[in-house]
């Protein structure tokens, strides 16, 4: 797949512009808000309601736990979680079943498991989390801030990585800029989008590699992207069991190889699965 270098934004959407979320909070009408009790008994109204969140999972047994304990304040809040399996050869969907809503089986493939989610889910607002990261705090009223004030229809939260490396702390910071100043994050920034905006975009690309990316390029020729500071905490065993350069090198190297049209399929086996 060959892409010209030069993008379309829109939107007034230029490199270096993803707006901050605080930033655009600071820009509301400042007048007071009534403050509201709820009915006993009830929910709160809020995003949640309207929020799915699809986790892929692959053999993620050991890992996938974590992921769903830290969705449940949101699913109490009425957001839908859906895991949905390729296949695993491990206990990943007896773990999951109890702490999820659905559990679905499909065709192994991150691409077509995230379709597949987002096919299935219920909600308007589509949250697509890797199922060894850990949301933050409030993260579905995060969400709900950033589309709800200026219209944002999809965005990403920024990255820790979960490891002591302090050469990690510096890799997620270049993650983060990277992907403010390109309007392009990858699938550990947790990608949320309206579900109108991802059936715009045709979805993921069904392709074997960089399905996040080729999706960030899609969605930000039809409208600007926000970032939300999180962060969004991902496990950074990739890094522990190969090597802290020999990671980021082999990175570099495949989204150059991508940048310049190399076939995904020819990618994904120089991309050797960690678990």
């Amino acid at each position: 797949m060959r892409q010209s270098a030069c993008c379309t934004w829109s939107s007034g959407f230029m490199p270096g512009s993803v707006p901050d979320v605080r930033n655009l909070r600071a820009q509301r009408d400042g007048a007071p808000r009534r403050r509201t009790r709820n009915a006993p008994g009830t929910r709160p109204p809020g995003v949640s309601r309207r929020l799915s969140v699809i986790v892929p999972a692959l053999n993620e047994a050991l890992k996938i736990r974590a992921t769903l304990a830290a969705l449940a304040p949101a699913r109490a809040r009425g957001a839908e979680v859906l895991v949905v399996d390729g296949a695993s050869n491990d206990q990943t969907v007896r773990v999951a079943e109890p702490l999820a809503d659905r559990v679905l089986r499909s065709a192994c493939g991150r691409a077509v498991q995230l379709n597949a989610g987002a096919a299935a889910a219920r909600g308007e607002i589509l949250l697509f989390l890797h199922a060894d990261s850990l949301v933050p705090g409030e993260f579905d009223r995060s969400i709900e801030t950033a589309i709800a004030m200026r219209a944002h229809a999809w965005g990403w939260f920024d990255v820790r990585i979960d490891a002591g490396s302090g050469s990690l702390a510096v890799i997620a910071r270049m993650m983060n800029l990277r992907s403010r100043l390109t309007g392009i994050a990858t699938g550990d920034q947790a990608l949320f989008v309206t579900r109108a905006l991802f059936e715009r975009t045709g979805g993921f690309p069904v392709q074997a590699l960089m399905e996040d990316i080729a999706f960030c390029r899609n969605a930000r020729r039809i409208a600007a992207p926000v970032r939300l500071r999180g962060p969004v905490v991902t496990s950074g065993r990739r890094w522990a069991r190969h090597g802290v350069m020999r990671t980021v090198l082999l990175m570099w190297r495949l989204r150059l190889a991508y940048f310049f049209g190399a076939d995904p399929a020819r990618l994904a086996e120089r991309y050797r699965d960690v678990r």
